[in-house]
């Protein structure tokens, strides 16, 4: 009768073990399919980014619409009066309809009120040469480097004729994590904050935790047989011994 309970509680377990992998299956495939869905690797080549992304990071950037970019935004895009086909990480300060100036007291201005850029390089001034204010034209945005000195960004677009802006259907995908090296994710840009809303980070927090628990329950499930095989093994001869005395 011993022997009955103890094969139904192996059964049992090997059920758990079972649907544990399953599950896990399902959590670990699935994190990694949402991922190559929402995400996009990049490798950032210079430091105009930095150090908030330095050249040879590794990026995720979450594929976005030009609609739903915000000011703070680290974005990549693709436009040929900048560079020919490559793709470009800058940072947008300013959106359609804004007016966009640097310096008051060092910091940039972006329609009539100071920006707080913690991101910037610590000491740093938010532009070393001025640049006349702009206007933004409707659906287009006007990006910086966060290393602004050796940046080539809007500034040195001017002369063009958009003004250094760059459409908003230029912009493919929104960068929201270093993840090589692990820096992590980006911080926000809460200085904008006081000119509206900023962007949310996107799913990959959600996305990294499913592949973690569904890989613990693989391991933990798969190692079950051979952890209980070996215990059931201590236990008769546990039983064994105590027969002969």
């Amino acid at each position: 009768m011993g022997n009955d309970k103890g094969k139904s509680g192996t059964d049992l377990g090997g059920i758990l073990s079972g649907l544990a992998v399953a599950l896990g299956l399902v959590l670990f495939l699935g994190g990694f399919a949402w991922g190559v869905v929402v995400y996009r690797p990049y490798t950032v080549p210079t430091t105009s980014m930095a150090p908030t992304i330095d050249a040879g990071d590794r990026v995720l950037a979450q594929r976005v619409d030009g609609d739903e970019v915000r000011r703070g935004d680290v974005v990549v895009f693709r436009d040929t009066s900048w560079v020919t086909n490559a793709n470009v990480l800058k940072r947008v300060v300013a959106v359609g309809g804004d007016t966009v100036s640097c310096c008051t007291d060092g910091k940039l201005t972006v329609n009539g009120k100071q920006i707080e850029e913690s991101y910037l390089p610590e000491g740093s001034l938010a532009e070393i040469k001025d640049f006349p204010t702009v206007t933004v034209p409707k659906g287009r945005l006007f990006l910086l480097g966060d290393e602004r000195h050796g940046s080539l960004d809007s500034t040195a677009h001017l002369t063009d004729a958009a003004q250094g802006t760059v459409a908003r259907s230029a912009v493919s995908a929104r960068v929201d994590a270093v993840v090589w090296p692990m820096d992590g994710m980006l911080q926000r840009a809460t200085g904008f904050e006081t000119l509206g809303g900023v962007s949310s980070p996107g799913p990959l927090r959600t996305i990294v935790a499913l592949v973690v628990v569904g890989a613990v329950l693989i391991l933990g499930g798969a190692a079950y047989g051979p952890v209980a095989k070996r215990l059931a093994g201590r236990s008769r001869r546990r039983t064994e011994l105590a027969g002969a005395r």
